[in-house]
């Protein structure tokens, strides 16, 4: 059985639920995950597993971070999977567009297959979906809202059109 270990915290006054295995990161988002079949670790155990990625994530909100080197351990498609992996090599402060995924995973017809994975994307920031906008540069959907995607560009300074 595979242990989760879930912790909370507040990054720009967002309550975010963070959630790792012994492989790797598999969840930050404002709701549990639904994993079957794992062992649930939460308490002092479970924030000291997660310490390191909460710290992270902290210095990201304040601009001293703009790169994760975490392993992962996700739970997805092989779409999935590839989609995320390609949100994955958007650099800080970059932005581009669903088709451009689309066209990074060599399925430039797949576009709205491709939205469907972002919106299931399991770990906010570090997987940076909030780096896809629409073509016309306006923010679009965004699972945990547009104000947080808002915040997360401001962050990195990115123009976009609202």
């Amino acid at each position: 059985m595979k242990k989760i270990y879930k912790s909370d915290f507040t990054l720009l006054d967002e309550r975010l639920i963070i959630c790792s295995t012994d492989s790797g990161l598999c969840s930050l988002s404002h709701d549990v995950p639904n994993i079957k079949g794992a062992e649930w670790i939460t308490g002092k155990e479970a924030e000291q597993k997660n310490q390191e990625y909460v710290n992270e994530m902290l210095a990201y909100a304040t601009g001293t971070v703009s790169d994760f080197n975490w392993t992962y351990d996700l739970t997805g498609t092989p779409f999935q999977l590839e989609v995320w992996d390609a949100l994955r090599t958007i650099p800080y402060g970059a932005t581009c567009t669903y088709s451009d995924i689309a066209e990074m995973i060599g399925r430039p017809r797949a576009v709205r297959a491709v939205g469907g994975a972002i919106g299931r994307n399991p770990v906010l920031i570090s997987i940076p979906c909030h780096r896809v906008i629409g073509k016309n540069g306006k923010l679009t959907g965004f699972s945990s809202g547009l104000h947080l995607k808002r915040r997360l560009l401001d962050i990195e300074a990115v123009p976009y059109n609202d």
